[in-house]
């Protein structure tokens, strides 16, 4: 009788194992990230453009071959998500033009078959926000751009907005932020982003009120947490729990969940600020992604990216992302922050 019911359950075991070979074998992979580039700029002076901090003849000695270094150590970066890969499509702040991009992408990715979607923003450090994809795995429909209107007037990074369509048909809106700093105080400065919070939210709802089955990916580096108002009452981006898709409310698909909560209530962060950890770049979904069955979420797989080779390893920010430059100090590395990525599930042909 024992020999029987091992036979069972060894049997149960298998037909398992042949269901899920077959739900993933159903299933291609897509890796969507964002990354702050922490100043990508060229070493040429751009009169239109506040970029003096970044030239041959500045206090941090900018010069060609330093730029041509970060967008080789940029690059590497990209490339070596998603298994060596590459994501299939990824999201930049901090950027100084579309030609800088451009040029990492032909360079140091032309394997990789990246299109660059890009618009120049008002910044007056120039820079802006940007976003590249495989083309061979996604078609380009239309770019939009939101401006920011701050009640101060100071001119901000436009938000940018992408629309792909996915080989299972899906359309996805994808939305490239980076808010306005902290810079004189995170509450000084609070209303500056909840400013930005609802231009996104206004343009997030236009999407909503054309269809309740709309597939909105959000991400960047919001200069706030997923606790703060901007982002948790303004935006309204609630935490996920994968354990309670299925107990989700009816109005789950045009609600917005924010996959970086977790890692924020974990005590995680993607920058580090004076010891302690910010969880600032996120990436942000509609309900719609967590049930639609030819593209979507893969539940937990949000993930804060730090191979070894862009953490910094000794001395008193050890741990943090190891950077381009220390103050003025040329480091030679990275950037600042740590990429975020998430991955989705999306049908074969």
């Amino acid at each position: 009788m024992k020999i029987k019911w091992l036979f069972i359950a060894a049997f149960g075991l298998s037909i398992f194992s042949q269901q899920l070979l077959f739900a993933q074998a159903k299933h291609d992979t897509v890796v969507v990230a964002f990354y702050n580039q922490e100043n990508l700029f060229n070493a040429i002076d751009d009169p239109e453009n506040d970029d003096a901090e970044f030239l041959p003849s500045s206090k941090k000695e900018w010069t060609e071959e330093r730029f041509e270094k970060k967008m080789f150590n940029m690059a590497r970066v990209i490339r070596s998500m998603n298994d060596n890969r590459g994501p299939d499509i990824i999201g930049f702040c901090e950027v100084e033009n579309q030609k800088t991009v451009e040029t990492m992408v032909q360079k140091h990715l032309a394997d990789l078959h990246y299109q660059v979607v890009y618009k120049e923003s008002p910044d007056k450090r120039g820079i802006d926000n940007g976003l590249i994809f495989k083309k061979d795995k996604f078609t380009f429909l239309l770019m939009n751009a939101d401006t920011v209107f701050l009640s101060d007037r100071y001119p901000t990074r436009l938000i940018l907005n992408a629309n792909l369509v996915t080989r299972s048909k899906d359309t996805l809106h994808l939305f490239v932020n980076h808010w306005p700093s902290r810079r004189g105080g995170a509450d000084a400065s609070e209303k500056n982003r909840v400013e930005a919070a609802q231009t996104l939210k206004k343009s997030i709802d236009k999407f909503f009120s054309n269809s309740g089955k709309t597939n909105i990916i959000a991400m960047g580096d919001f200069n706030d947490e997923p606790t703060n108002i901007s982002i948790k009452e303004t935006l309204n981006a609630q935490p996920l729990a994968c354990s309670e898709i299925d107990k989700l409310p009816a109005s789950f698909r045009k609600n917005l969940y924010n996959l970086a909560y977790t890692k924020k209530m974990n005590g995680e962060g993607s920058y580090k600020y004076q010891s302690e950890w910010d969880m600032i770049d996120q990436i942000i979904i509609s309900g719609n992604l967590l049930t639609n069955k030819s593209f979507h979420l893969l539940c937990n797989s949000f993930e804060i990216y730090k191979p070894d080779f862009i953490v910094t390893h000794s001395g008193k920010y050890e741990g943090a992302p190891f950077p381009t430059y220390g103050g003025i100090r040329y480091l030679g590395g990275y950037s600042d922050h740590f990429p975020v990525l998430v991955k989705f599930l999306i049908s074969k042909k």
